[in-house]
């Protein structure tokens, strides 16, 4: 089948807000090599459940490599933020009316791996059986309410880095975009971050089984419980409610040899509190 008229491996999907939901593929099954022509964000109308827009992204913006991780949207509904994990770590700007899209901060510290941070799950390093550990860049990311700021983080890392979206224009010179990344703190090993209505930043703790927030300083732990294995998405309904996925990435053959290729899964709420 073609590629780019069929979902491949959906990674994201992201309600705006305003009668659409998007759909992340990367194209790249297994985080391995992407096929050709496959990249793609897919726009589907909520009232017709129809598909309406697909934006496909050419080789220049989705390198080989890439893995198109999560997504988020300016409030005005023009302009999408997509973050990069594969390897050379990238944040995707993407102009949701032409499509047009672009790579910034393409192998910037901030979008990269941190070498020295060690994924730890069940009380012990996290390794595959030929001895490799999680090696995801950007991953977790996040809009501020009034679409000013853009937070992400890599998940194989653990500092929170945010930069002004008035950067994240086309034509800004790559230095000038560099320049104004900003490191916001010290978190933990992260895969989703969410933004609340509130303004809380949530952040998904994998290797303690929780969900945290920032207080502008450190995180405090929101909630935690066993079940929570590898803690990802966060979405929020129109009553604060905080919906989180857990995706038993420990629990998958990567690193058990011998499980099965589809585990249980189940989707878990909480209130987040005031």
């Amino acid at each position: 089948m073609p590629v780019g008229d069929y979902f491949v491996c959906v990674q994201s999907i992201v309600a705006d807000g305003r009668g659409s939901l998007w759909v992340l593929d990367p194209a790249a099954p297994g985080n391995e090599k992407i096929l050709p022509g496959g990249p793609k964000l897919v726009r589907i109308d909520l009232a017709t459940n129809k598909v309406v827009k697909v934006i496909k992204f050419a080789e220049s913006v989705v390198l080989q490599g890439s893995y198109l991780n999560d997504i988020r949207f300016s409030p005005d509904g023009k302009t999408g933020y997509i973050t990069d994990s594969g390897t050379r770590g990238a944040i995707i700007v993407v102009d949701l009316a032409t499509g047009d899209s672009f790579r910034v901060l393409d192998g910037h510290p901030s979008t990269q791996v941190e070498k020295d941070v060690v994924v730890k799950v069940d009380g012990k390093p996290l390794r595959r059986p030929d001895g490799r550990q999680p090696a995801f860049a950007a991953d977790g990311i996040a809009l501020s309410n009034d679409g000013a700021t853009l937070y992400w983080q890599a998940l194989t890392g653990r500092t929170l880095y945010s930069i002004a979206t008035s950067k994240l224009a086309k034509g800004v010179p790559a230095g000038d975009v560099a320049a104004a990344v900003r490191t916001v703190g010290t978190t933990t090993v992260a895969d989703g971050l969410w933004m609340s209505r509130a303004g809380v930043l949530y952040v998904t703790s994998p290797m303690d089984n929780s969900v945290k927030r920032w207080t502008g300083k450190s995180l405090e732990t929101v909630v935690s419980d066993p079940r929570l294995r590898w803690p990802d998405t966060m979405s929020e309904a129109p009553d604060g409610t905080i919906y989180v996925t857990a995706s038993h990435i420990q629990d998958t053959s990567w690193f058990k040899p011998g499980a099965p290729a589809s585990l249980p899964t189940a989707l878990f709420s909480f209130q987040p509190g005031r």
